[in-house]
């Protein structure tokens, strides 16, 4: 059929982010892929934020697939030279909590971050990371159809066909739906689960705008109150009672040649319902008047791009894969940019298709059996991350509860990191393609970190956080006993201050992850003592022996 000139192997609906690399890992390991789009680029896109786990998914699809343009991602210095000029440089997650009227606390802010180069992240100013990589799709093969409206899709046992709204069909082997919400299979399929599917409830306004203050500068609380790294060179979280604003600068860094900041605010529908009376700006200046800090970062901020305003954002879908069908990513569902995992979870599902769908073409087998664990994986994201924001929503409310649940978050990120970083090292090593295949052997599949203990104490978190919900339990005893949990937790690695309620801020360097290493090598438990079975770990360990 791919000899035709409207047959293809693949094809993929949404050229952003999760289409544009599938559709280059497709396209550079030979099948005949045409990536269709109702929109343009460059355009803009939110989920701007990265974390150590992005950079690891994508050096994973680079190597397994060879697409080394990849790993330019994977390095903030070399995509801001390489990539384009307008990204913020990310060393931390920084959150401080509000309250009405009041000038924040200082003992009512945490941040977790990182000294260390390899580890810093990027701000992506998507309208231009976007463009590269949907040009790095062309350049691999992929034949591109833009500013094209899908109107109907035929799926047949042997073939799907997409027809346009001018007339134009298209047949192919496979079809994959990364467009996002209005997802043209979920559509005519009827594949959206309805509104009580999940727990969290948000909507959203947001943009991008100049001239915004940086947080430090707007402070008044002591220097010796503030966190080892500056608010302004990370992602800021300004938490309140079922809500929180974020500020996410492009402009942080002298190699960025971008003005801008992307600023949003998201927050319970059913606290802070949609108002008819107002603009989009009118009530985001409302909100912001509430919260003395906040009106001074945005005293003299001006909007560059039409404010979004949304209803309830939160979506899922009831079955995500089909006979040669998959929804994919944010096509089968989305919770919240909290926690930034939306970039890492889209990376973990293009890896889980790739090559599948690569074998599958090689056999001529799509049957839904073969991609049965990309459904499991998609749907366990969704589950884990509502319950996660849903969480945090209801701990903000009350410092104590708060402190407790952004620990059982943070205490996953360092060990998720390195697990998968041990497989990108392995794999350099061997060539052997099975070290990422085994990363799907796993019971807990879309936890932050799949690990017993880990997943013991998150859902003590979910247990404790929805009897708060309730009205079961009082949100500080709620917070006591949940740090109870954090402080006994195998899985809460020591020399973090994760266990410390009074430690609120982690600023990883060179030397500390060197003696959480030697530690978890000698003394950690058994089942997460693999985490440093890696080469580079190990070779500077001996490079830096204890004295």
């Amino acid at each position: 059929m791919p000899d035709r000139d409207d047959a293809y192997d693949v094809i993929i609906l949404g050229s952003g982010i999760a289409g544009s690399i599938l559709g280059a890992v497709l396209a550079r390991n030979g099948a005949k892929v045409m990536l269709v789009d109702a929109g343009v680029h460059p355009r803009f896109a939110v989920g701007e934020s990265s974390i150590p786990r992005t950079l690891n998914m994508f050096r994973i699809i680079a190597e397994r697939y060879d697409v080394p343009e990849l790993e330019l991602f994977c390095s903030f210095d070399k995509a801001i030279k390489e990539i384009a000029p307008t990204m913020g440089r990310k060393l931390h997650f920084g959150f401080m909590m509000h309250e009405e009227g009041k000038e924040p606390d200082p003992a009512h802010t945490t941040q977790l971050g990182t000294h260390i180069p390899d580890l810093h992240t990027s701000h992506l100013f998507r309208q231009d990371t976007d463009s590269y990589l949907f040009h790095l799709a062309v350049k691999y093969g992929c034949v591109a159809r833009q500013a094209y409206r899908v109107q109907n899709v035929d799926f047949g046992e042997h073939e799907v066909t997409i027809s346009g709204q001018d007339g134009t069909r298209f047949r192919t082997r496979y079809l994959v739906d990364a467009s996002g919400f209005r997802s043209p299979v979920a559509e005519q399929l009827g594949l959206r689960a309805g509104p009580d599917a999940l727990k969290h409830h948000a909507r959203s306004l947001f943009t991008h705008m100049i001239d915004v203050r940086p947080t430090d500068e707007c402070l008044k609380m002591p220097k010796e109150e503030r966190p080892p790294l500056p608010w302004v060179m990370g992602t800021m979280h300004h938490v309140f009672e079922r809500g929180w604003f974020w500020v996410i600068p492009f402009n942080n860094d002298p190699g960025s040649i971008n003005p801008l900041v992307s600023v949003g605010l998201t927050f319970d529908e059913r606290r802070y319902p949609k108002p008819d009376d107002i603009t989009p700006a009118e009530e985001f200046a409302r909100h912001v008047s509430r919260f003395p800090v906040l009106e001074r970062i945005f005293a003299d901020a001006k909007t560059v791009r039409p404010w979004v305003s949304t209803g309830r954002f939160q979506y899922t879908s009831t079955q995500t894969v089909g006979h040669r069908w998959c929804m994919m990513s944010h096509a089968a569902g989305f919770i919240d940019p909290l926690y930034s995992r939306g970039l890492s979870n889209t990376g973990e599902v293009i890896d889980a298709v790739a090559w599948r769908l690569l074998r599958a073409l090689k056999d001529d087998d799509f049957s839904e059996e073969r991609f049965a664990y990309v459904e499991r994986l998609q749907q366990s994201l969704v589950r884990y991350n509502d319950n996660l924001v849903n969480c945090s929503f209801i701990s903000w409310s009350d410092w104590d509860l708060w402190n407790a649940v952004y620990r059982v978050w943070a205490a996953s990120q360092m060990p998720a990191s390195m697990r998968l970083s041990r497989a990108v090292e392995r794999f350099r090593i061997s060539r052997d393609e099975q070290v990422f295949t085994d990363l799907e052997d796993e019971e807990f599949v879309g936890s932050p970190f799949p690990n017993k203990a880990y997943d013991e104490l998150f859902f003590e978190m979910v247990r404790l956080c929805d009897a708060v919900d309730h009205g079961e339990l009082r949100s500080g005893d709620a917070g006591a006993q949940l740090m109870r949990a954090v402080r006994s937790s195998p899985a809460v690695l020591p020399m973090q201050g994760l266990d410390d309620p009074e430690s609120r801020f982690v600023a990883k360097t060179r030397e500390s992850f060197l003696g959480l290493a030697r530690w978890l090598a000698a003394e950690g438990p058994q089942d997460m003592r693999y985490l440093v079975d890696n080469p580079r770990i190990k070779a500077a360990l001996a490079s830096r022996p204890t004295a």
